[in-house]
């Protein structure tokens, strides 16, 4: 075993609790229980500890009362009895390390790759507070991502959040780990929040495979497990995210997905009694998703960046439901994924037209400028009039700019699936062949 440190041994140490503070359940009803005997020492977002011997659980603080606190246990309220003895945990905060690099972990810090794991010295909030708007660095420079669509027509750049949205089955998880393994990161935190069991190992081992998990952190939470423990997985992610921001490394975050955070949070709320208001999902739901995301972008003074990407899983291709429409408010671009893209063949499946990124203008050159709107018009020129060109209705002639844009738009549709690894130089010059046939007015 590697060499882990001295501090790492005093923060271990420091988690030994030689006196434990206990409560008995008195009430089991709706999916949480209330606890006598706590209320004291228990602070609203606290953990506890259900049962006794081999057979226990993990819950949260809800709400609390005088004499009375209100858990919702980790694994459901079946097989709990009046009596049933509940320990005091401790304050919901995590200790991350740069030994975490390359490892698998849940939400609660405990590793899920079957090796040992260890505390830093430093706790910090599992929700942390957002650096403060005035003290924040500007967008960085424009970072290199191995598909020309992401170098060229939606750069992202350091500190970016852009959000990705999708439904099911259109390459959504595909293109998050292109960017995993394309994007110039030092470190790398991915949050898998509700994701298929199967799908964790694949990723680990044949997405990212050894040289990408080099430099990731992977934090996941399956689809099986409690609301809890789901919607902790993406402060968990963000946490780790902020630790290594916060020693002045570059930060890839990537999330997915924030509906799935969003679905668990809905859970949690309505078993506390807040209503459902928007289409189900309670009024807490816009603070939530909007402070998780204001915790990642630029950081300040020699502190490093987080550069996010939050995946939004939208059903039937809604882009106007809750959590498609509290996102785009907040982010600094929005890519969507269309299934008839998808299925007629071409992945990844963006539509162009839909999708923005905010870095633009000044991640690009004036030249470069010229060309990304150029390209933008000829797309759009081809896209309104697609129905009468694939219904045979046009004739050529009739409109100089649509006959440029139907000799343009083969090889713009290639382009935007290439995924070598062409520098954002390369690809420009490649976006630039693409409309050799078009006029560039350089402002």
């Amino acid at each position: 075993m590697a060499d882990i440190g001295f501090d790492v041994l005093t923060s271990e140490i420091s988690t030994v609790q030689t006196v434990q503070r206990l409560g008995r359940v008195i009430k089991v009803a709706g999916g949480v229980i209330v606890v006598k005997g706590l209320s004291n020492v228990a602070a609203s977002g606290d953990l506890v500890e259900i049962g006794q011997g081999g057979d226990t659980q993990v819950g949260e603080v809800l709400q609390m009362d005088k004499d009375t606190i209100t858990v919702l246990p980790d694994g459901g309220a079946d097989g709990l009895c009046i009596g049933d003895p509940v320990a005091h945990i401790g304050n919901n905060e995590i200790a991350p390390h740069d030994t975490w690099i390359g490892r698998v972990i849940d939400p609660f810090g405990n590793a899920l790759d079957n090796r040992p794991i260890f505390r830093g010295p430093d706790s910090r909030p599992l929700r942390g507070a957002p650096i403060r708007p005035t003290e924040r660095r500007s967008l960085g420079e424009r970072l290199e991502t191995g598909l020309s669509v992401f170098n060229t027509l939606l750069p992202i750049v350091r500190g970016q959040r852009v959000g990705l949205f999708a439904g099911s089955g259109v390459g959504k998880s595909t293109l998050l780990a292109q960017l995993a393994t394309g994007i110039r990161a030092d470190v790398v935190v991915i949050a898998m929040i509700g994701e298929r069991g199967r799908e964790v190992r694949e990723f680990v081992e044949r997405v990212l495979g050894p040289e990408g998990m080099k430099r990731a952190v992977i934090v996941a939470a399956t689809s099986d497990q409690s609301p809890l423990v789901r919607r902790r997985c993406a402060w968990m992610a963000m946490s780790v995210a902020e630790h290594f921001r916060d020693n002045g490394r570059h930060v890839l975050f990537l999330a997915d997905s924030v509906t799935r955070f969003a679905e668990a949070h809905r859970e949690v709320a309505l078993a506390t009694g807040e209503a459902g208001s928007l289409r189900g999902y309670p009024p807490s739901t816009t603070h939530l998703i909007t402070s998780l995301c204001e915790r990642a972008g630029p950081g300040k003074d020699a502190a490093g960046d987080i550069t996010a990407v939050f995946s939004v899983l939208v059903a039937g291709s809604d882009m106007d439901e809750p959590i498609a429409d509290i996102l785009r408010g907040v982010l600094d671009g929005h890519v969507i994924l269309d299934r008839k893209i998808a299925e007629r063949g071409r992945f990844p499946s963006i539509d162009l037209l839909r999708s923005v990124s905010r870095a633009l203008p000044e991640a690009a050159s004036a030249e470069e400028n010229a060309i990304l709107s150029r390209a933008r018009k000829l797309m759009g020129t081809y896209d309104r009039s697609e129905m009468m060109i694939q219904a045979g209705l046009y004739a050529r002639g009739s409109d100089a700019d649509v006959d440029e844009a139907i000799d343009c738009w083969p090889k713009l549709d290639t382009f935007l699936a290439e995924r070598e690894l062409h520098s954002s130089k390369e690809s420009f010059e490649r976006l630039k062949n693409c409309i050799e046939n078009a006029e560039l007015a350089v402002p």
